[in-house]
């Protein structure tokens, strides 16, 4: 099975006639060099793969290798000569770019500081995740929300193999991903914390517990969330807050970027088994989360929560616009006190409740209960200059 990627084609293509570099990180297994070679093939002389070993001695001397080629150059794993960066922004800064770059890397807290240091304002970074609702469609969403997004997983013949991928993914990532990206830290130790962490998919950190656990102090598992963070295994939602004369939650809430793994570190076997766990709801929860920020793409995103028991799960800022989403695992939400209270202490411009259902339908004014499933469109959730012109545009495509 093939899975098209256009709308992550569209936008890589439209990063390099922006910038002389493109920066593509991500976790290994995404499919970073699969797109890379869909623009330059890989027995192109524009094509370079660091982890083979004939093209690394090749780089004993980059800028003699490169500065003689033209249109795009494709360096995968460019994380792994880190004294390249040098000689790629003199080569970016050469008269009417005579060639332009796209650098694959497994992301790290070093390639993403080499980067920004040696190539600020010359290059743009992305970021490749795996694959979403809009790129493998409706009738897949329990199998991508029960295996997740990494292609290998998804794909699978079968619910065992990919539980064997993940399980194999995650004792790599331990044992030899995160040492070469210069993480020292011990597979164990790191595996008991990943396990650990399953459990606070969907809540608020708190560092206490897991350091008595660990038996470490809480600096160490800081550090050790912040490495999971980096290499984009999990994603810490931080809090927003204003001067509204409320107590605010101050903490970040935990969520894994791929529910595959969060199962697999669960011990959820299927489908079936997802389903009845305790922690279904929550990892629901941060499925939506992980695709509608995918696909939404904004600009930043928050949660927000009082002390008083208000709080929104998702708060997203594009160009100044603000838009809310709530997600919940019923069959027909409702409206709620919180809602109303987000809705005027945010002052947002409209409220959207996700939810695993079919039918769109109204809760309150600028408040609307919206399926899931309606991401595969990319616009269910928009950035309306209003509200008003919103649903005139919603009536004028026909969106249901």
């Amino acid at each position: 099975m093939q899975v098209g990627r256009p709308r992550l084609r569209e936008a890589i293509s439209a990063a390099i006639r922006r910038n002389p570099g493109v920066v593509l990180v991500g976790p290994r297994q995404v499919g970073k060099t699969t797109l890379a070679r869909s623009f330059v093939p890989a027995d192109s002389p524009n094509y370079f793969d660091l982890e083979d070993p004939r093209v690394e001695v090749q780089f004993e001397a980059p800028l003699t290798l490169l500065e003689g080629l033209r249109g795009l150059v494709v360096i995968d794993e460019v994380q792994r000569t880190p004294e390249l960066f040098k000689v790629l922004r003199v080569l970016m800064d050469r008269d009417a770019a005579p060639a332009r770059f796209l650098l694959l890397g497994s992301a790290s807290p070093a390639l993403l500081r080499q980067s920004s240091e040696s190539l600020a304002g010359r290059v743009e970074v992305l970021e490749i995740g795996g694959f979403t609702l809009d790129e493998i469609g409706i009738k897949a969403e329990r199998t991508l929300w029960s295996r997740g997004g990494f292609p290998r997983s998804y794909l699978a013949a079968s619910e065992a193999e990919s539980r064997r991928w993940r399980e194999s993914f995650i004792r790599l990532f331990l044992e030899r991903d995160l040492p070469q990206l210069g993480i020292a830290a011990a597979p164990a130790a790191m595996r008991r914390f990943w396990t650990m962490l399953a459990h606070y998919h969907g809540q608020m950190w708190n560092a206490a517990e897991p350091a008595r656990s660990l038996g470490v102090n809480e600096s160490t598992v800081r550090r050790y969330l912040d490495w999971l963070t980096q290499t984009f295994m999990v994603r810490q939602l931080l809090p927003w807050h204003e001067n509204l004369g409320k107590r605010q939650v101050k903490a970040p809430k935990i969520y894994f970027r791929d529910t595959g793994l969060l199962h697999d570190l669960l011990g959820i076997p299927d489908a079936d088994g997802l389903l009845t766990h305790p922690k279904s709801g929550a990892s629901w929860e941060g499925f939506a989360l992980e695709q509608t920020l995918r696909i939404a793409a904004p600009d930043e995103a928050y949660f927000w929560a009082t002390h008083a028991g208000a709080e929104l799960d998702l708060l997203m800022l594009k160009d100044g616009r603000r838009v809310g989403v709530e997600f919940k695992r019923m069959d027909a939400p409702r409206l709620v006190p919180s809602m109303r209270t987000a809705m005027k202490d945010l002052r947002l411009e409209v409220l959207y409740v996700v939810y695993p259902g079919s039918r769109r339908y109204s809760l309150a004014e600028r408040i609307e209960a919206v399926p899931l499933s309606a991401l595969v469109a990319q616009s269910a959730i928009r950035f309306a200059a209003n509200p008003a012109s919103q649903a005139r545009n919603r009536g004028a495509r026909g969106r249901g």
